[in-house]
């Protein structure tokens, strides 16, 4: 969560009751989160917390709409980018989307848990991700198409790459319960550095000429 200070740089109210509420998300789910949970949590009243989000949805649907647009910021602007050699922004967006999971690793677990059990949020999360996407997915293709024709990688779907690079970052954290099941894996700094390195790899082995 962003930290926004007060005027003597403690966190600001906002930051305190965003940053209970995305915890209780992830600790209780949507449903079975709670307002005066969150609201005792941020060591406010449940009157001021009202004040600021109204709703568990408002505070709910904020929350999201910070992750969603920093990690574009971090991730896909960086792949959209017109003056920036192909492989070189697909390298950087692989790093900076495994750092983003690395730092929110109960996220991807907990967008599952609740896309699935409240749907109605999905369009919220579309209407996030999608607001540019047409005209910033051309551009990545013209990127690629442009990067094929001079022989240095090979031709691919945009959206194909963009769905190869979540899932095998996305994994690493959804699959974590799983994987620990079958082999001892700590997600500490050295094991994200290798997956950067073993997920650029398999990357750039489907980009080959």
């Amino acid at each position: 969560m962003t930290q926004t200070p007060d005027s003597n740089g403690n966190p600001s109210t906002e930051h305190r009751i965003l940053s209970a509420a995305e915890r209780e998300f992830i600790d209780k789910g949507y449903d079975g989160a709670r307002t005066t949970s969150i609201a005792a949590a941020a060591g406010v009243t449940h009157t001021m917390l009202h004040y600021y989000f109204r709703t568990k949805e408002n505070l709910f649907r904020h929350i999201l709409e910070e992750k969603v647009k920093f990690l574009k910021g971090m991730m896909l602007d960086r792949l959209f980018e017109r003056d920036e050699p192909l492989l070189a922004t697909i390298e950087s967006a692989i790093a900076s989307h495994l750092d983003f999971l690395a730092s929110n690793p109960d996220f991807p677990r907990f967008m599952l848990t609740v896309l699935a059990e409240r749907p109605e949020f999905a369009d919220a999360f579309r209407e996030i991700v999608n607001s540019d996407y047409h005209d910033t997915m051309k551009v990545l293709q013209e990127k690629i198409d442009h990067s094929a024709r001079l022989g240095e990688c090979r031709r691919v779907d945009a959206r194909m790459l963009i769905l190869d690079i979540i899932s095998l970052n996305a994994f690493t954290f959804i699959g974590l319960p799983l994987v620990n099941v079958l082999v001892d894996v700590t997600p500490d700094a050295d094991f994200i550095e290798q997956r950067k390195k073993n997920n650029v790899e398999l990357i750039m082995l489907k980009l080959k000429p």
